[in-house]
């Protein structure tokens, strides 16, 4: 759906409107100056059997190429992907804001690659910062960036069609369709992207996501955000214009909920208290920007879920105390696994 897609309307912009204002009374003043992605441990690379990489088309996108690295191939989208035969399920793993270039959040932070063992075949995509996994306007003026991103295209074309082509293995699907989960900025595009190609997914999970990008103020929290983020700084404006625009509505969760029935929907989040993963030596980040990031992430999670059950949408939920960080993310992917997400 392009810049002319779903705007709100009638009861649903009723009810968005109430949720909207739910949101700005809990968000704190102190989001504003925080920064996605934090919490990110120095932990290993995990070696689980079966890994395979890949490099994909990149619809014209550029890559990290386009800011004086040359490590990675030109017009091309590294993937890490964790497959085995006999696995009857393939979930798309999106990384958050601060993605890197040489692996996957995922794969540096959490055992979730596990799954392959399980039965669910598990595949990353690499790189990405700041992106929101979406088709920009136009290039980021703001760091030099040389082509606009097109990550949506890679999401729900390439990537999808190179699992199915069985040059890089045999990838499970229900039906020909994939599960995709992410965290925070990748969180509402799972959704988001889910909802606009219901012919390629069957479930799409929301970790610590912002899930009400239209709530007041949202588009300024995101451009502070944006412009700490490597190599800094991004404009917001050049991913779906000014505040106004039809694009914003258009990649809003919430207002895409009346397209998401029949599908299987998974909602995480912190409450933004000190959990089992906070420790000292990270008490800064945690307190500072994980905690308020959390309860940011919260707030839009409650908002979504309410939304969700006044249009009749289940939703699976999962609420940790915790902050904006990977252990709970980690947990949270565990909790679906459990609960049926995947079947």
């Amino acid at each position: 759906m392009g810049a002319g897609g779903m705007k709100p309307k009638g009861r649903l912009r009723l009810r968005s409107r109430v949720v909207a204002m739910i949101v700005t009374a809990l968000t704190v003043a102190g989001l504003v100056g925080t920064v996605a992605g934090v919490g990110q441990a120095d932990a290993r690379i995990n070696g689980t059997a079966g890994v395979k990489e890949f490099w994909i088309d990149a619809c014209g996108m550029p890559t990290n190429g386009a800011f004086g690295n040359k490590s990675m191939a030109p017009g091309k989208v590294k993937v890490r992907a964790w497959q085995r035969p006999g696995n009857t399920r393939t979930v798309i793993m999106l990384d958050g804001m601060r993605a890197q270039y040489d692996f996957s959040g995922w794969e540096i932070n959490t055992n979730i690659q596990e799954l392959v063992k399980r039965g669910v075949n598990v595949v990353e995509p690499i790189g990405g910062p700041a992106s929101f996994y979406t088709n920009w306007n136009a290039p980021s003026n703001f760091n030099g960036q040389q082509r606009r991103y097109m990550w949506e295209c890679v999401i729900n074309n390439t990537l999808p069609a190179a699992l199915k082509s069985g040059r890089y293995g045999k990838y499970g699907t229900k039906g020909g369709k994939f599960a995709i989960m992410g965290l925070s900025s990748g969180g509402n595009a799972a959704l988001t992207l889910a909802t606009k190609r219901r012919d390629l997914y069957y479930a799409a999970a929301s970790l610590s996501g912002y899930n009400f990008l239209s709530a007041p103020g949202m588009h300024t929290m995101l451009r502070l955000a944006m412009l700490d983020v490597d190599p800094k700084p991004w404009n917001v404006d050049a991913m779906w214009g000014p505040p106004w625009d039809a694009r914003w509505y258009d990649n809003d969760p919430s207002l895409r909920i009346n397209q998401m029935h029949g599908m299987k929907i998974f909602i995480g989040s912190g409450n933004g208290l000190f959990g089992q993963y906070n420790a000292l030596p990270n008490v800064f980040d945690d307190l500072f920007k994980g905690s308020t990031l959390e309860i940011l992430a919260f707030t839009q999670a409650k908002a979504f879920e309410g939304l969700a059950a006044l249009n009749g949408l289940p939703v699976m939920t999962y609420y940790a105390n915790g902050t904006h960080a990977w252990g709970y993310w980690q947990d949270m992917v565990w909790n679906a696994y459990a609960r049926g997400f995947f079947r």
